[in-house]
This record gives structure tokens, sequence and C-alpha cells, in this order.
């Protein structure tokens, strides 16, 4: 048993590695793609994991799901239920690729890493960390809108990157991710309760941010991921459907990104003082842009 942050390389054989730079060419995002994440702020239906990968993911989020897990303590944060509705669930974590080794090695998932590199301006992309959102069947609960950076502010500069992705085919019924397309250019916005009142950001709009709020639902199919970018204003309604909605999150920054704290920056994290770069075994390197 062991703390596989211990180990910034992939433990598995679950994701092949290029060896060349052709090996990464099938990996690469179009200019149009890129050019669709910055004007509107995120980019959905790219695929990450074949059947294989999703069904060991599904088994690896079984496990680490188990509060008796001998390793549970590794974990930053574990909520059963984060929902503020008693007649709701949402299960809310973060740390498991300290835990379970393939979720450990989706971060080095080559579909993912060029991606996150291209999105962040073609530059060489640190694990911020890792989260899961399990939605069950019937009375899933919602994540309100919210954005990601506006939990994030212990980190400057803002060069962050968000990737969701579906351990189940994602839907409207079941709760699917929504985004506020162009929100991403509103500036930082106050941070609401995650899993509190759905609408409760709506408060803290102007008028023209609430006119142009008009939410955009992103259907996914399972093993095929979204990007968005930290200042986008996302959110996922209840599920109230026959089936489950379970999502893995791989949060990453540009490297040279430094700490703007000098308490922790996750629970379980040795403090890196504040203006002092991000990095270690916590925040490794898993993309190197040359």
């Amino acid at each position: 048993m062991r703390d596989l942050a211990d180990y910034s390389r992939p433990l598995t054989d679950l994701f092949k590695q290029p060896q060349t730079k052709q090996d990464w060419e099938p990996y690469k995002l179009t200019p149009e793609q890129v050019e669709f994440f910055n004007e509107n702020g995120y980019l959905a239906g790219i695929k990450l994991l074949d059947e294989e990968q999703i069904e060991v993911l599904k088994n690896g989020l079984n496990e680490v799901a188990d509060p008796k897990h001998p390793l549970h303590y590794l974990f930053h944060e574990f909520h059963s239920n984060e929902s503020t509705d008693p007649s709701k669930v949402l299960f809310h974590s973060l740390g498991h690729w300290r835990i379970h080794p393939a979720f450990h090695d989706v971060i080095w998932n080559p579909a993912f890493l060029m991606a996150s590199s291209q999105l962040l301006g073609n530059t060489s992309v640190r694990f911020w960390h890792d989260q899961l959102f399990c939605k069950p069947a019937r009375h899933g609960g919602n994540v309100a809108w919210h954005q990601d950076y506006s939990y994030w502010t212990r980190t400057v500069a803002m060069q962050h990157l968000t990737c969701w992705c579906g351990l189940d085919d994602a839907n409207e019924e079941n709760g699917c991710l929504h985004y506020i397309p162009g929100s991403h250019k509103w500036g930082l916005l106050e941070k609401p309760s995650l899993a509190g009142e759905m609408d409760g950001l709506k408060t803290m709009l102007n008028e023209d941010q609430l006119s142009a709020f008009d939410p955009v639902p992103v259907p996914l199919k399972a093993g095929y991921a979204t990007f968005h970018h930290p200042l986008m204003v996302h959110g996922s309604f209840a599920n109230s459907s026959l089936n489950s909605r379970r999502a893995f999150v791989l949060n990453v920054f540009a490297d040279g990104t430094v700490s703007d704290t000098n308490e922790p920056l996750l629970d379980g994290v040795p403090v890196i003082p504040k203006g002092e770069k991000m990095g270690g075994k916590f925040f490794p390197l898993i993309f190197q842009a040359d």
C-alpha cells in the first residue's frame, strides 16, 4: 500500500505513451478547435478513453469510493454526499490519483496531455488536482453555476484548465454539464456554494451578464471529454433519470504558476510559500512542451 503521488510517471500499460514526435501527431487538436475554445471558453467531444479503459476506471471508482479503503486518508477531500438538498446525493472527492493506479495513470493519457498543452497556449503542463463527481440514478444532486478559478485564487497567475470526462453517457436527463458560452470573458465572479442552490451565482451577476445567461448542454458519450477555461461559468442539473452519471475531472495549470498563500494549497500537502513556483510530487510536470 503506497501513496502513488510518489511516482511522477505512468505505473501501468493502460495508456500507451508516445515515443516520438510523430507519435504525438494523432492527438493534436486542429487550429479550428483551439480557436473555438478561445472564443467560447470550452471545447467538447474529445475522445480520451476506450471501452477497456472506461471499465478499469469504473472498477477503480468503486474501490476508492469505499470510506473503509485502507488508503482513504490520502484524499484531499472526500464527500459521500456534498449536496445541500437532503433528498439528493452528490459524491465528490479530490485526491484519488494517490490511491488507485488507473486514476493515477489517466493523468498521463496522451490525448489529455496534448489537448491541455495546446489549450494553455502550447506550454508545459503541471497537474493541479483531480476530482470525482458521481450522481446516482433517481436522486443525483446538482452542481451549482460557478467558475473553477473562484475556488483556486490561492494560485497565480490564472493559467489553469479543467478537463471533465464521463464514465457513463451524460445527457440532459441524468445531469450533463452545461456551459454559458463566452462567460470566460466576464472576469472573476463571487464564489457560490458548489453543491448548493443551482442559481445562486445569478444573484451576483449584472444586467448584461444575466441577459447573456443562455446555458448550452454538453451531452457526451462515456469516454469523451470537454475542456474549459478557469473562468467559464458552468454547472450541472440534478439526475432524476434511471441512469447514473459518473465522471472524473483533471485540473492542470501552466508550468510557472506560483503559490499565493502561506497555507496548504490542498489538505495534506506541505505548504509552498507564497511567491514560490508550484512543483514537487503533488504538482508534477506531466507534459514538457519541446
